[in-house]
Order: structure tokens, then sequence, then C-alpha cells
């Protein structure tokens, strides 16, 4: 089974938030507004987290992406009362949206604040409808979201070497964040495959993970700034 991860390169990100507004558009995530986000009822599957480090005039600012890690030791699929939340065939964390009953357990136990609920129902004014994704189902209010590592994509890859009688390869999953990211900031593959990138960055001497001494096992990790 394949151990699909990513790795981001803090050197590179510059927080521009392709990667949230790509990801947003792929999923179609609804657009929250001023008044709901000022009640915290804010809806982003990526989010990008700004770090300061020193005291003005000296000031260095990293800005961290932060999709759901799909942690291989996930807290939120073992508190999950009706098992909305699993690991699936592809060794990803989905969410079953039908099953789920807003209990929100798995927002508290994900310690990297993952998950979103959605308080929204799936209203779009009819310009704009053919702005969303037919391969993304439009989510009811009341359930929790959070990013699947584009998972219909990965079903589209596997279906279309199936097809052609060949493993999937490479370049044919790859998530929407990675293919707007301005300064390729962002690797996407096979954590366990050689031959893919992000294997060999994974064992980076720069390379670590988000809150690792948790034991959650995630399948993003970071590449840590350097000064220049």
């Amino acid at each position: 089974m394949p151990k699909w991860g990513m790795v981001i390169d803090l050197n590179k990100c510059t927080g521009c938030g392709s990667c949230v507004n790509a990801c947003r558009m792929e999923n179609n995530i609804p657009v929250v507004g001023a008044e709901a986000a000022q009640e915290g009822r804010t809806m982003d599957w990526m989010q990008i987290i700004t770090e300061y480090d020193g005291e003005y005039p000296n000031v260095r600012i990293t800005h961290i992406p932060r999709p759901c890690f799909q942690c291989g030791n996930a807290p939120c699929v073992i508190v999950c009362p009706v098992h909305a939340t699993f690991v699936n065939e592809d060794g990803l964390v989905g969410q079953v949206y039908y099953r789920c009953i807003g209990c929100r357990y798995c927002m508290n136990a994900c310690p990297y604040t993952a998950k979103c609920f959605n308080y929204f129902k799936p209203e779009t004014p009819k310009e704009y409808e053919v702005l969303l994704n037919p391969d993304v189902t439009r989510r009811m209010n009341g359930v929790v979201e959070k990013c699947s590592f584009c998972h219909h994509r990965l079903a589209l890859a596997k279906d279309t070497a199936r097809y052609e009688e060949r493993e999937v390869r490479e370049e044919d999953y790859q998530t929407a964040c990675l293919e707007v990211c301005p300064t390729k900031a962002i690797t996407f593959g096979d954590l366990d495959n050689q031959e893919h990138e992000v294997h060999h960055l994974m064992h980076s001497n720069r390379a670590f993970r988000l809150e690792e001494s948790l034991g959650t096992d995630p399948k993003v990790y970071y590449l840590k700034r350097e000064d220049k």
C-alpha cells in the first residue's frame, strides 16, 4: 500500500495563499463571510500558520501551510463514536459525511486543528454553479470536514492506471495545492517509494514533523527554514 505524503519547504513558502484558494475551489468549500468568521465559523481545509521570531525591526517571518496530516496513528479515528472518520484502503484518513453526527469529538482530538465544522447549507447562486467541481460531493451542514489529499484525484489516477494496465506513477496523482504553488514549495508522492522525490526529501537533515512527540505519525513533513 502506498504511503501518500507531503513535504513542504519553508524556505520557499511565501505565504501567498495560492494553496488555500486552490483547495477551496477544488473541494467546493463554501465562502464564510465576515460575520461568520468573527464568530469563529471558519471553513478552510488548508491554512497558513504565520510565526514571528525576534523583535522589530529584526523579525523573521515563517509561513507554515497546514493541511490535514493524514496521521498514521490518527487520534480522530479513535474517538469517533460512529466511525465516520476512518483510514481508507489508501492509508488516508477519510470522512463519511452521511455517517457524521456532528459531535466534533474528532475536532477536539486533533492536535493540529485540521478539521472544521460545516455550519452552512450547500447553497450556490445559479450563475456560480459552473465553478463547482463535479468530482467532489457537496456536504450538508452539521458535519465535520477536512483535507483529503484530493482523494478524488487518486481515484481517477487509479482508474487510468488500471485501464493502461500499469501502476500509479508519481506524476499521476498530485494535489491541487501542489499544482498552484508558484515557488514549488510542496512535494507530494509515496513516502515509501525510493523513486519518488518526496521519499528523499523526508530524510533530509532539514526535515521535521509538527508535534511528532505525540506519536500521531503525521504524513506531512517540513523542511526547516535556513538563515541566509
